[in-house]
């Protein structure tokens, strides 16, 4: 199953992206624009990844990010960077109340024969893949792992958790340039980092004219 776009109209010229559950895709947005990450069950991790629309080698940077907050959870009003230092998302609303999650690495086949699931497996490596085609390597850039609690503890031991339930909850960002963002909805279910059973839901992005 492949995301749902619908472009807007006059009365309501939002564009809407309807993500699968377990899939990802790609979307355009313009220097700008806003869009809303929007976790429609309440229960799904988004992997967030935004690269400049003209070089696929700059990207969202999660360690760029990290050292010029320096801390490793963002809240509104922060821009984040590349990783050549550009600015190119602002955050601009959090409904969620969660620390999203900046450490952890993409699922991928190798993380589930790791643990003894089959390497049929969906993953979040794989539908970055898929969704942009273009980029230059098997392995994607860290991604922002959205709605997801890996809470590092004293001692630095990481504890996972399951997001809250909270129907309807968004992040809020800015395009600062020209961008390809990829997400998916993060079909992980060995982790306790979905909601709910641990299987993966639809979610939804608006993007604002």
């Amino acid at each position: 199953m492949h995301a749902y776009d619908t472009a807007g109209d006059d009365t309501n010229p939002t564009r809407r992206v309807i993500v699968p559950a377990g899939r990802g895709s790609a979307v355009d947005v313009r220097r700008g624009q806003t869009l809303r990450v929007v976790n429609t069950s309440g229960t799904q991790v988004v992997d967030l990844w935004a690269h400049t629309r003209d070089e696929p080698g700059e990207y969202l940077g999660l360690s760029q990010c990290r050292e010029v907050l320096q801390r490793i959870h963002f809240r509104p009003g922060d821009t984040l960077s590349t990783n050549r230092y550009r600015a190119c998302l602002t955050v601009v609303d959090d409904t969620s109340g969660i620390d999203h999650d900046t450490l952890i690495a993409p699922c991928r086949t190798e993380m589930y024969l790791n643990v003894g699931l089959p390497g049929t497996h969906r993953s979040c490596t794989a539908n970055h893949a898929q969704a942009l085609p273009r980029w230059p390597s098997a392995d994607p850039p860290q991604p922002w792992n959205l709605f997801m609690t890996a809470e590092v503890v004293p001692g630095g031991r990481i504890v996972y958790g399951r997001p809250p339930f909270r129907p309807g909850m968004y992040v809020e960002l800015r395009a600062e340039m020209d961008l390809v963002l990829v997400v998916s909805s993060c079909p992980d279910d060995h982790y306790p980092t979905n909601g709910g059973d641990g299987s993966p839901r639809d979610f939804e992005i608006l993007v604002d004219p």
